[in-house]
C-alpha cells in the first residue's frame, strides 16, 4: 500500500483465506449449544457462471477427488444454477459430517482457485436448522475472507430473519471472522445447500 493509497483512503482488499472455513464445527458446536441450530449436512459453493472446457475440466477434478472419498454416500457434487445466473456446486452428507462437509467446500474451492477460477468465486455456505424448522447458512465470502448468517424466513421466500441473524452474529464472533459491513449481508434466496 503507498503514501497516495493512505492520503485517499485506499485501503488493501482482504485476501481470500480459504482456511477459515475449517472454523466451522466448532462454531456449530456454539450454534446448537446457544440457539438449537445444527448441521444439515448441506453445503455449496457459488460462482459466476463459467463455460468452457477448462471448468469442465475442473469440474471433472473436484469429482474425482470427491469421489476417493470412501465414507461418501450418492453424487460427490451437483452442479446447479440458480434464478439469478449464478453457479453452485452442492455437497450433501449426513448432519453428523460436518467437517468432512468443510472438507469438500474447502476442496471446491481450491481446485477453482487453482486452475484460474478464483475470481469468479462467490461464496461458499453451509446449512442448518433447528427443531422448529428454521433455516439458516453461515455464509462464507470469498473476496472478503470473513463470514455472515442468512436466515430466510419460511413463506414467500424473500423475507429473512435480520434479528436472527444479528443473534447469530454476537454468538459466534469468537468462533468465525464475521463480516462487520452488514451492506454486505447479500441474501442468498434459492441456494441449494440451505
Amino acid at each position: 500500500m503507498g503514501l497516495l493509497d493512505i492520503l485517499l483512503g485506499r485501503t488493501k482488499p482482504v485476501a481470500p483465506d480459504l482456511d477459515q472455513l475449517f472454523a466451522l464445527p466448532s462454531a456449530a458446536v456454539t450454534l446448537e449449544a446457544a440457539a438449537g441450530f445444527r448441521a444439515t449436512g448441506r453445503g455449496a459453493v457459488c460462482f459466476a457462471t463459467v463455460e468452457g472446457g477448462a471448468f469442465e475440466q475442473t469440474h471433472r477434478e473436484v469429482q474425482a477427488l470427491l469421489d476417493a472419498d470412501a465414507e461418501r454416500t450418492g453424487p460427490p457434487v451437483e452442479l446447479t444454477q440458480d434464478a439469478y445466473g449464478y453457479s453452485w456446486l452442492v455437497s450433501r452428507r449426513t448432519p453428523d459430517q460436518l467437517s468432512a462437509l468443510v472438507n469438500d467446500l474447502h476442496a471446491v474451492n481450491s481446485a477453482m482457485e487453482v486452475n484460474g477460477f478464483g475470481p469468479q468465486l462467490l461464496c461458499s455456505l453451509a446449512g442448518f436448522e433447528d427443531d422448529g424448522g428454521r433455516r439458516l447458512a453461515l455464509v462464507y465470502l470469498y473476496k472478503r475472507g470473513s463470514f455472515f448468517p442468512f436466515a430466510p424466513l419460511a413463506g414467500d421466500g424473500q423475507r429473512r430473519d435480520s434479528s436472527l441473524e444479528l443473534q447469530v452474529k454476537s454468538m459466534l464472533g469468537n468462533d468465525l471472522r464475521i463480516e462487520q459491513d452488514l451492506s454486505r449481508w447479500f441474501p442468498v434466496w434459492g441456494a441449494p445447500g440451505l
